[in-house]
């Protein structure tokens, strides 16, 4: 099913953080939501699944097929949530509890969501770690979190987000905490995962790179606002808004002193995007006597 966002506004502590944003995504497509830090990119997705601090305000719509999302009873979200829309954060450690063997997390929407005996549980749980590339799903299902790297974590996290198979499964900065090998790991297996399947993928980043390997179209975001939006290649390509400009060159400088001995994914036009948010912030702010309104 489509998602499409019109006009969404949201408001924290009498602040507009996220200002008339539209995007729409079409079954089975990979969008990619860009932005600085503090430019709303992550506030958006968390109001997709009603998830937003308490105190904030939504105007605008979210549709997801035919049903409204904005004002929707928590209850009915929470059936959304993880049967139908999923999600992986950023930091694995966090996301997994530590107290709890990896296989039960993995299955824990399908436990809330419909019902399992003992063994198709675990059968449904080794079944998730093969499809994310664990290795030694029969064992690695029995582990804690502490006795895996941070690699098979994720990709723990990301076996729960599509235990239910959702329709939509969003990505916030998933790759962040991870070295470079094993982010590459992780984005071929999302794609795998959107082009084995009708899954859609919002994928947030602040990393160039990673961006371009994952999406298809994508939206820049500053300061709440959507200033440029377009293929994920033209946008990258030909930048026509100051901001992403200064997002591009920011990339660019970086990687002309990353040492000769890091990997890194290059983007097209030479683009190397390891930059944190905070010194794309920072190149942003730098270039601000220039940009456009």
């Amino acid at each position: 099913m489509n998602l499409e966002v019109t006009d969404l506004t949201i408001e924290l502590r009498g602040r507009r953080v996220v200002d008339s944003v539209s995007f729409s995504i079409p079954a089975g497509q990979s969008f990619g939501i860009i932005g600085e830090s503090g430019s709303g990119k992550s506030l958006t997705v968390l109001a997709i699944l009603g998830l937003l601090p308490e105190g904030a305000s939504v105007t605008g719509s979210i549709r997801y097929g035919d049903r409204e999302l904005v004002g929707l009873a928590d209850r009915e979200l929470a059936q959304i949530r993880g049967d139908q829309i999923g999600i992986v954060f950023q930091e694995p450690q966090t996301a997994l509890s530590p107290l709890r063997r990896l296989g039960k997390q993995m299955t824990e929407a399908l436990r809330i969501h419909y019902s399992l005996t003992r063994a198709e549980e675990r059968a449904t749980a080794i079944e998730l770690a093969t499809r994310v590339g664990l290795p030694n799903p029969d064992s690695i299902v029995r582990a804690y979190p502490h006795q895996v790297s941070g690699g098979q974590r994720q990709r723990a996290a990301i076996a729960a987000a599509i235990a239910t198979n959702p329709r939509i499964l969003i990505a916030d900065e998933p790759t962040t905490a991870l070295d470079v090998t094993v982010q590459k790991e992780i984005l071929a297996l999302f794609r795998r995962l959107t082009d084995s399947t009708e899954m859609s993928l919002v994928f947030i980043t602040h990393d160039l790179a990673v961006l371009s390997q994952v999406a298809d179209q994508m939206i820049v975001l500053h300061e709440g606002r959507v200033i440029e939006r377009g293929t994920a290649s033209t946008v990258l390509r030909s930048p026509r808004h100051s901001v992403t400009q200064a997002l591009v060159s920011a990339a660019r400088e970086l990687s002309w002193k990353k040492p000769s001995n890091r990997a890194a994914a290059t983007l097209p036009g030479g683009v190397v995007g390891e930059a944190s948010e905070k010194q794309l912030g920072e190149a942003v702010d730098k270039s601000r006597g220039g940009m456009d309104g």
